[in-house]
């Protein structure tokens, strides 16, 4: 008898109450055997009763759920967005959901804005540590609004946790078949936290003889995608430059509502959300991409071990991207239940 997966399903906030029931209908379409829990954590319940997350919330994850599927976070309603920094920044620190992965695949020629670029040429994967660096929200203010204030940021890197991230992107690169790892920093400047990385990079690729180990100063980095993308495979950093370089990552597969993204921690249950934000002023309209949505399914789907179902989404998304059935943001023209409704009812046949 199959024991289904159990998946805990955070919607969230604006596009975010769309795009993730329309994933949730691709999954169903696969015959995956998991089963879902849906939770109303966001700005509607947060202005209803204040809560943001349950006392126990993040502990009833990790001990009931195989995997968490969250929907973007964020409302104007709720200037601090207290809500969405204790929703999705705790799920990463407190879960300690240590590896941010980013697959960025290009799936038609037509969605990248660089000239004389195929799909062959846009297909790495950047790692991004993901309970360090300056989010850990350490510092402060001195004389705060004068001329004399002054404003200090830490940025936090531990021998251990840049360690187990480096290791994950190795292991990450062995296990799918890549063969570089680049290690991106700007130790040029941040010499002490770039000190640590470029050290403990070193130590940990001579464990790895199968793989090449790179370097690239971040900004190099970000020439280097615009310039010639086939030459990345994975690519490892810390969190703020993780940040922003999948950003720029995106935009080569076709913007953010094409982007799919997991949280993990090996052996523990992790969290998957696709990489784009709330979006409130379209929200509500029928206009959101659901792609980045469907293939963070996927990608959890794969996660799971279900690697067939992840395999029928991944397919009937690349179909949908070949035969126009997206989004206006992707050169088509429908809406948003119209796009995912083709995309299920293909993966279903």
């Amino acid at each position: 008898m199959t024991t289904n997966q159990r998946i805990a399903v955070v919607p969230g906030d604006g596009i975010g109450k769309e795009v993730i029931p329309s994933a949730l209908d691709v999954i169903r379409a696969s015959g995956a055997a998991v089963e879902f829990t849906l939770f109303d954590w966001g700005a509607d319940r947060y202005l209803a009763d204040g809560t943001t997350i349950p006392p126990d919330g993040f502990q009833m994850l990790a001990r009931d759920f195989d995997a968490i599927f969250v929907g973007a976070l964020g409302d104007p309603r709720v200037p601090t967005n207290i809500h969405a920094k204790e929703i999705l920044l705790g799920m990463r620190f407190k879960m300690d959901l240590y590896a941010n992965v980013r697959p960025v695949r290009l799936l038609d020629a037509s969605l990248c804005p660089l000239k004389n670029v195929a799909p062959e040429d846009v297909n790495f994967t950047v790692i991004r540590e993901n309970t360090e660096g300056v989010y850990m929200d350490m510092g402060g203010n001195l004389k705060c609004g004068t001329p004399d204030e002054v404003a200090t940021q830490e940025d936090i890197n531990t021998r251990k946790g840049v360690e187990r991230v480096i290791r994950f992107a190795f292991e990450y690169a062995r296990a799918n078949g890549r063969k570089k790892v680049l290690m991106s920093d700007k130790s040029n400047v941040m010499t002490f936290a770039g000190g640590l990385w470029q050290r403990v990079f070193k130590a940990v690729a001579k464990e790895y003889d199968d793989i090449q180990a790179q370097h690239m100063y971040v900004d190099a980095l970000c020439l280097q995608m615009v310039r010639e993308p086939r030459s990345l495979d994975v690519i490892v950093t810390n969190n703020m430059f993780g940040d922003i370089v999948t950003d720029l990552a995106a935009a080569l597969q076709g913007g953010l509502g094409m982007a799919a993204s997991g949280n993990i921690h090996p052996g523990r249950t992790s969290m998957f959300e696709p990489v784009h934000g709330s979006a409130p002023p379209i929200a509500g309209k029928n206009i959101a991409n659901p792609v980045g949505s469907i293939l963070t399914a996927a990608m959890m789907l794969a996660h799971l071990g279900l690697n067939a179902e992840a395999q029928k989404i991944e397919s009937a998304v690349l179909a949908a991207v070949r035969e126009r059935k997206t989004t206006v943001d992707v050169g088509s023209s429908l809406g948003t239940r119209e796009c995912a409704t083709w995309i299920a009812e293909t993966v279903a046949r």
